[in-house]
């Protein structure tokens, strides 16, 4: 059975992967492992090591912590926005445009969301 915390440490993996717009074999190779180990750990299914969560940590260009944001004993389970693929490739594109540009837009999505 899978364990609520590898489960959400999986999600962040591949959230962060996914981010950087990195393979499941591209992380397989740069950490040495089969790109199958990346899915298990994606899904829940394999735990990840200590170790390994470093070493995936580094080749995401992360903190080991970022894979426990969000996870307490006591508030309700969150709502994974990256799970959405068009949330996730809104994210994925706004990080895309020059900081500049990416501020105005947060900007005005700002004043059009307090608009609603």
């Amino acid at each position: 059975m899978k364990h609520p915390v590898d489960v959400h440490v999986g999600k962040r993996i591949r959230h962060q992967r996914w981010m950087v717009g990195m393979t499941q074999q591209q992380l397989a190779e740069k950490v040495g492992i089969k790109f199958q180990q990346v899915q298990k750990y994606e899904t829940g299914m394999n735990r990840v090591s200590a170790s390994r969560l470093w070493d995936i940590a580094e080749a995401l260009g992360v903190g080991i912590v970022f894979f426990f944001d969000g996870i307490t004993g006591e508030k309700p389970p969150e709502v994974d926005l990256m799970a959405d693929k068009e949330a996730a490739e809104l994210v994925r594109s706004y990080y895309a445009i020059p900081e500049a540009q990416r501020r105005r837009l947060f900007d005005l999505a700002k004043v059009l969301s307090e608009a609603a």
